[in-house]
């Protein structure tokens, strides 16, 4: 049943719809949609949440609050995703693991992706403030085990569980955010949320960078407790959303083990699968393959499991039959490969081409990550106000196209003017694509569908990012192997050359400095900045296809009319029973 045909507005105090005949009161709905129509456009905080309890739609003031605490849980999630790219080269040397350069932004980036849909199966079942709550307290226990590492195993097991508890901060506030409000004007509130998201990665690079230099990296993590708790409290007072009375055991009876288990398997086999190739092991190697053929695997068995097995299925596999969800979901996979990949290692390129501080380049990154949350709430609003959302889609990727492609031209001379601007023409095409492809998605599925649609996107998203870090590590990586022998002709010895090629290229970037010769200290700067220009190639590659995608997406009036979704076994039972989580 579609969600638009039962949508309706509940009565006001002191309406006579109730005492009118069936038709009158239709009248009457009508007429008061169109009345709260004109008050957004009056530019008012659109309080459209409706209620099913007597006192009607929330106030301002409880959206306001709401807002509050799932925005500080986000800012949480997405500091965590950048805070490390300024400080990795200095994490790594610290802890004498040059290999573990690319997997403290990766085991972060692949649990996320790994988990996304388990958190809203499982908010699904037992309400999202207990889920989102039990996310804060994870990401606060994560970090302690993160700030106290004593070796690099320890610190990526602390990144894991941290990218575990990350995923549930996004995708339920992603969630919460389209339970509360219709298409049309949630696009307001996630433009928002993604401002604030990229206002995170801004100041991520330079939080991580200045701590790095002036105390310790360990309070990269440190500084996550007292935010967490703050995070946890606003979220236990002034979340005021549905909350089932879900038992415990028919909660872990309703979840998706078999769904949860294979696609947990299938993400971590095939991201370790592609990292392990062409460096660590050869690509041709019995590990190599067998981590790849599994997971191919393991996606054969998921679908099974979601499409035989599963009462509640983290993904509503009806959503690829239509070509529109494809393109959607297509577009998200690669707008996600290519901005997380620019922020991961753009402050690289800075470090090493540019010979740059932590802190420093924290500071050259400022372009990029602030074009995206200028644009990211200016698509906001433009799609609040107009409803449109296809042009902005096309747009956004035709600037990320771009974007990548002029990086391309970054060498270790690249001028000042040439950097900024160069970031300034990515960051206006990634700040456009955060949500408008989740809200075309979204739009074109029943409402009681979205969380399991949005739950799908994030998941196809955080996928791309982790393979963005990944691939990008084995591309970069291959790249300064080829430069060994350009490397030891400039004059440098065998044993420096070493450390500046391969799997330790990345983390040794603090060796540039130390190199007295200067023509020595040039080559080795221009290696780096010709291996990073393989990146941007691939990067620049990826979007092309997203813009070829972008085309083929469905135009459609995005809706006004909500119900505020409720969860809960009962709930998800009735609408199971009714076909409403179909697709």
């Amino acid at each position: 049943m579609d969600s638009t045909s039962d949508a309706h507005y509940g009565p006001m105090q002191g309406d006579p719809i109730e005492a009118a005949s069936s038709n009158q009161a239709a009248e009457c709905r009508d007429l008061a949609g169109e009345v709260h129509e004109n008050e957004t456009e009056m530019h008012r905080l659109p309080s459209l949440v409706v209620s099913n309890d007597p006192e009607g739609p929330r106030s301002n003031l409880k959206i306001c609050a709401i807002m509050l605490a799932l925005s500080l849980g986000l800012f949480l999630s997405a500091l965590d995703q950048t805070i490390v790219a300024t400080a990795t080269p200095t994490i790594s040397a610290d802890l004498h693991s040059g290999t573990g350069y690319v997997w403290i932004g990766g085991a972060y980036l692949l649990a996320n992706a790994a988990s996304s849909n388990i958190w809203a199966n499982l908010s699904d079942i037992w309400g999202r403030k207990p889920i989102l709550l039990a996310a804060v307290a994870l990401f606060f226990l994560s970090s302690i085990v993160c700030a106290a590492a004593i070796d690099m195993p320890m610190l990526i097991a602390g990144r894991g569980l941290q990218g575990i508890a990350g995923g549930g901060l996004l995708q339920l506030t992603t969630i919460v955010i389209s339970d509360l409000f219709s298409v049309r004007n949630r696009s307001l509130f996630l433009g928002l949320i993604e401002f604030i998201w990229a206002i995170a990665g801004a100041i991520g690079p330079l939080v991580g960078g200045a701590l790095t230099q002036s105390v310790t990296w360990r309070w990269i993590f440190w500084i996550n407790l007292p935010i967490s708790g703050v995070a946890f409290l606003l979220m236990f007072f002034f979340l005021d959303i549905h909350n089932p009375k879900t038992s415990m055991w028919d909660g872990i009876k309703a979840v998706d083990w078999y769904g949860s288990l294979s696609i947990l398997g299938l993400t971590i086999m095939l991201l370790l699968g592609l990292d392990f190739g062409g460096d660590t092991f050869p690509w041709n190697s019995p590990k190599v393959i067998c981590l790849i053929v599994f997971g191919c695997v393991m996606a054969l068995v998921f679908v099974f499991c979601e499409k035989r097995l599963a009462k509640y299925p983290l993904m509503p596999l009806g959503i690829f039959k239509e070509m529109s969800n494809v393109a959607c979901l297509l577009v998200g996979f690669t707008h996600g490969f290519a901005f997380l990949g620019a922020e991961y290692y753009l402050p690289l390129y800075f470090q090493s081409a540019k010979a740059a501080s932590p802190f420093h380049s924290g500071l050259l990154i400022l372009p990029f990550v602030l074009s995206e949350a200028g644009l990211s709430l200016a698509a906001g609003i433009i799609i609040h106000r107009t409803g449109r959302y296809l042009e902005i889609i096309w747009i956004g990727m035709a600037f990320v196209v771009c974007g990548m492609g002029l990086f391309i031209n970054y060498d270790a001379t690249s001028s000042l003017g040439k950097i900024i601007g160069y970031q300034i023409a990515a960051g206006l095409g990634c700040g456009l694509l955060f949500f408008p492809p989740l809200l075309a998605l979204q739009n074109n599925v029943p409402q009681s569908a979205n969380a399991s649609a949005t739950a799908t996107f994030c998941f196809v998203r955080n996928v791309a990012m982790a393979m963005s870090v990944v691939l990008g590590g084995v591309v970069f990586q291959n790249s300064m192997d080829m430069q060994q022998s350009t490397l030891i002709g400039a004059g440098l010895s065998a044993s420096t050359t070493e450390e500046l090629t391969g799997a330790e290229a990345a983390a040794n970037v603090v060796v540039i400095p130390s190199i007295e010769d200067a023509g020595q200290r040039q080559a080795v700067k221009d290696a780096y900045a010709l291996s990073l220009r393989n990146l941007w190639i691939l990067y620049a590659c990826l979007a092309a296809v997203g813009f070829v995608a972008s085309l083929f997406i469905g135009r459609q009036q995005l809706r006004k009319e909500h119900v505020e979704m409720k969860t809960g076994l009962k709930e998800k039972s009735s609408m199971s029973e009714d076909g409403r989580l179909d697709v």
